[in-house]
């Protein structure tokens, strides 16, 4: 298990993701003991998935597979 430890500088301050957790709260009951307002939080977005890389065919690909094509035409007669 790997645990990575994060820092952001708040007000010239560095501190950890567990110290901003912790100011964060304590502005949201500030805030609803003063304003009697409500906190609406949201989950973060997730990132959207990438699709898989693919290789595009280049013109040189599609002129191999289209000689492969006629040399398997070729020798099918051949076979009967």
């Amino acid at each position: 298990m790997r645990i990575t430890r994060f820092n952001f500088t708040l007000l010239g301050n560095t501190v950890t993701k567990d110290e901003l957790r912790a100011e964060l709260e304590r502005q949201e009951q500030r805030y609803k003991e003063v304003y009697g307002g409500e906190v609406t939080t949201y989950a973060a977005q997730p990132e959207p998935e990438r699709k898989p890389w693919r290789k595009r065919a280049t013109v040189q690909d599609q002129a191999f597979s289209q000689e492969l094509q006629k040399m398997e035409k070729e020798l099918r007669p051949e076979e009967r």
